[in-house]
């Protein structure tokens, strides 16, 4: 289960305009993937779009509420992700490894 930050993106409904979105506080972020990993137990949940804006602490307490992936590579769809050296500095930080 794919769980994104909000990326306000330019030229969307959600970065500009009447439509713009408040930036969400990191803390009820961690509590969606908290959410996510009570509602769905035997799920992948995959921390996923807004990494490259969370800070290192939001990301290790997304992992202790529950996530148990990441969206690796320089970009996804539309949005840039953090890159390989950062992800693997973070994950040895945490004493986590990637799967073979």
């Amino acid at each position: 289960m794919p769980i994104n930050m909000l990326v306000q993106v330019e030229g969307t409904p959600l970065a500009t305009g009447a439509l713009k979105a408040a930036k969400l506080d990191p803390l009820d972020f961690v509590r969606t993937i908290a959410v996510a990993r009570i509602t769905m137990p035997t799920s992948v949940v995959r921390l996923s779009a807004g990494r490259e804006d969370m800070s290192e602490e939001t990301q290790a307490l997304c992992f202790l509420a529950g996530a148990n992936s990441i969206f690796y590579g320089p970009k996804l769809l539309t949005t840039p992700n953090p890159g390989r050296d950062r992800d693997m500095r973070l994950l040895d930080k945490l004493g986590l490894r990637p799967m073979e």
